[in-house]
Parts: C-alpha cells; sequence; structure tokens
C-alpha cells in the first residue's frame, strides 16, 4: 500500500513539473548555470553579487563560487559561512541557493565543487571518498578565510545532506569553525554500509567483496566501475519504482528540475572500500562548537540527523530544528522550507559567531 502510494504521489509530482516548469532556474539561461529558484543572473552593484573562484587542493583545481553581501566593503569585516554540498550534489545547485541566501543575511559564503567532482579536477571522475570530502572542507576554510573581508575569527559551517556528514567529521577536529549547521545530514557511511534505513544488512560483505573487485580491476588499468550510473536520466516509469521517496525525489530534483551536467549522482564503487568503514558519528564527541542539525519532520533520513544529535555530548549548545512538514529534498528547494531553514540558521548564526 505504501509503495503504491509513493507511486501516485512521484507519478503526480512529475505532472506538475512538466505543468509548472518553474520550480528552478535552468542552467543554460543562467550565465553562472545555477539551477535554483532566485538566482543571481548578474552582478549588480550595491547588491549580493556572485564571485567564480579557483584555488589548489593537494594538487587538485578547485571551483568554488564565493558570495558577497550587499554593499560588499573588502576593507570591511565580514562573518563567513562555508557550505558543503550533497552527495551527487554541486556547487550550482542547492549549496548555492543556501549560500546565496546566507549571503543576503550578510555573510561572505563559499560554495566549492569537491575535488573530483563537479567543474573540480581530479581523476578518475566522481571519485567520492570521506577523506577527500572532509579535506575539501578544510581547503574551503583555507581558501575564504584569506579572502578580503572575510573574519576568520567569525567562521561557520553548513554542510547539506552528505556535505553535512562530513562537516561534522571535519568539525571535530577543525576548530577553526566556531559554529556547525547541518541540513538534511545524511552519514554516507552508515548508508554504504548497512543500505538505507539499515535495509542492506544482510549484503555487507557481498558488496565490500564487490567494490575490492572494482578496486582490484581500476588498479590494474581497467574499466573504472560506479555506482549510481544513470540516476539522473531515470525514465518517469523508473522514478516511479523506487522504493524510497528519498530516491524518487532526489531523482526528480537531480535529474529533472535541478538538472546540470555536472551533477550525476555516480560515485566510483571503488570508494565504498572507504565509505563501508567510516561513520560521521566516530568520535563526534570531539566537536565543542555550538551545533545546529536541522531536517524535514517527514524526511525519511530524519534518524541519521537525531542519532547524530544525540550523540553529541561534546558541546552543551546544540538545537535539533525540523522543518516542519518537509521531506529531505524538499529542503532543498521548496520556498517556505527553505525559509524556515535560513531563519534559523541566520538566528544561529548570528548568536554564536
Amino acid at each position: 500500500m505504501k509503495h503504491t502510494v509513493l507511486k501516485a504521489a512521484v507519478m503526480a509530482a512529475m505532472t506538475s513539473i512538466s505543468v509548472s516548469g518553474a520550480w528552478a532556474a535552468d542552467y543554460q539561461n543562467n550565465p553562472f548555470t545555477l539551477t535554483y529558484e532566485g538566482a543571481i543572473t548578474e552582478n549588480v552593484n550595491g547588491e549580493v553579487n556572485i564571485h567564480p573562484v579557483s584555488y589548489e587542493l593537494n594538487g587538485v583545481d578547485i571551483a568554488a563560487n564565493v558570495y558577497t553581501p550587499a554593499g560588499y566593503d573588502p576593507e570591511q569585516s565580514y562573518p563567513t559561512v562555508v557550505v558543503a554540498h550533497p552527495n551527487g550534489g554541486i556547487k550550482e545547485q542547492v549549496a548555492g541557493l543556501y549560500a546565496q541566501r546566507l549571503a543576503e543575511q550578510g555573510y561572505i559564503t563559499i560554495a566549492a565543487d569537491a575535488a573530483f567532482q563537479g567543474a573540480s579536477g581530479g581523476e578518475p571522475r566522481n571519485v567520492d571518498t570521506p577523506t577527500n570530502r572532509i579535506e575539501d572542507i578544510h581547503g574551503m576554510a583555507d581558501f575564504i578565510t584569506q579572502y578580503p573581508g572575510a573574519n576568520e575569527q567569525s567562521l561557520a559551517l553548513l554542510g547539506i545532506c552528505g556535505g553535512g556528514g562530513y562537516s561534522l567529521a571535519a568539525a571535530k577536529t577543525d576548530k577553526r569553525f566556531q559554529s556547525v549547521a547541518t541540513l538534511s545530514m545524511f552519514n554516507s557511511g552508515r548508508v554504504r554500509r548497512n543500505g538505507y534505513v539499515d535495509s542492506q544488512m544482510d549484503t555487507i560483505q557481498e558488496r565490500l567483496q564487490e567494490a575490492s573487485k572494482a578496486r582490484d580491476q581500476q588498479a590494474a588499468g581497467g574499466e573504472v566501475l560506479y555506482a549510481a550510473e544513470g540516476f539522473t536520466e531515470l525514465t518517469d516509469e523508473q522514478i516511479a519504482e523506487l522504493p524510497f521517496e528519498l530516491y524518487s525525489q532526489g531523482a526528480i530534483y537531480y535529474g529533472r528540475t535541478h538538472a546540470h551536467p555536472n551533477s550525476t549522482a555516480r560515485y566510483t564503487q571503488s570508494s565504498l572500500l572507504d565509505l563501508m568503514r567510516w561513520d560521521a558519528t566516530d568520535q563526534i564527541e570531539l566537536i565543542d562548537q555550538p551545533l545546529l542539525m536541522i531536517a524535514g519532520s517527514e524526511a525519511e533520513t530524519l534518524y541519521m540527523t537525531e542519532d547524530a544529535f544525540s550523540m553529541a555530548t561534546g558541546t552543551e549548545d546544540k538545537e535539533l530544528f525540523l522543518v516542519d512538514g518537509a521531506t529531505h529534498i524538499e529542503t532543498y528547494w521548496v520556498p517556505e522550507y527553505v525559509d524556515s531553514a535560513v531563519d534559523e540558521l541566520t538566528e544561529f548564526y548570528a548568536r554564536t559567531l
């Protein structure tokens, strides 16, 4: 019964997409290839501006966007926020939306494509390992704290989805971040190991064998194998048959409403060797900074946020905020849910920076 209702809801959502066509900006019509509603289309003096930048991190060229607030003066000092994007996502999607919205509140913000992903360099493409993703966050902090006007003493972190799990890991040791927030946190290690909602516990060893073979083949110079290949190219019927709301709504978001050629959702199968032995909550008690965790009240992923929140015992200043009525993906784009999350983030950062 639940799957039938989900299928009907997905088909209805896809119908409304085709009718409205107004949920997002077409990356092809945006000079910065931004995909979200209300995205900057030109830099106007005195308003929030976007600045494409690049820098090198451990020998890899990183592509990023820096957002500066209205009336930005490089001689002044501004609180600053690093924004880490979701698994399979890029800086032009939800990470850019929240970076822009926070810049509207007076912050300098940065959203960068992870190494080996998006417009950043690195081969093979779409490697997705915790070590790299955590280092990406440290690297954004390295760069943005040297940016004119950025106040390194008022530096915050926002991680979205998989970027949220990696942000928790980065903040355990990187005390440059004065406060830490997550949105729809996704514990990539737990899901890759146990399956989504812990649904693949009985196939862990089998999947590790497959990942090991993939690495062996890659090391021998063979074809690089990918997981989630073709996720953004699913047909309506295939999307409707997906077993979880996160996957069906994610396929619509990444493949339809907020699609971008740099966002494929795939990752190298060999990445699982690192992912499956990692967990975002390992040593989470090392986080002693103020912590805000935001999630949709109807999100299937809420269990990950709740578990991490309860285990974050190293800080006395922590808050769990639920966006009423929102699913995981809906926190990425639905205006009322985004407004709710941004209001909470703005209050939190104003208090803790």
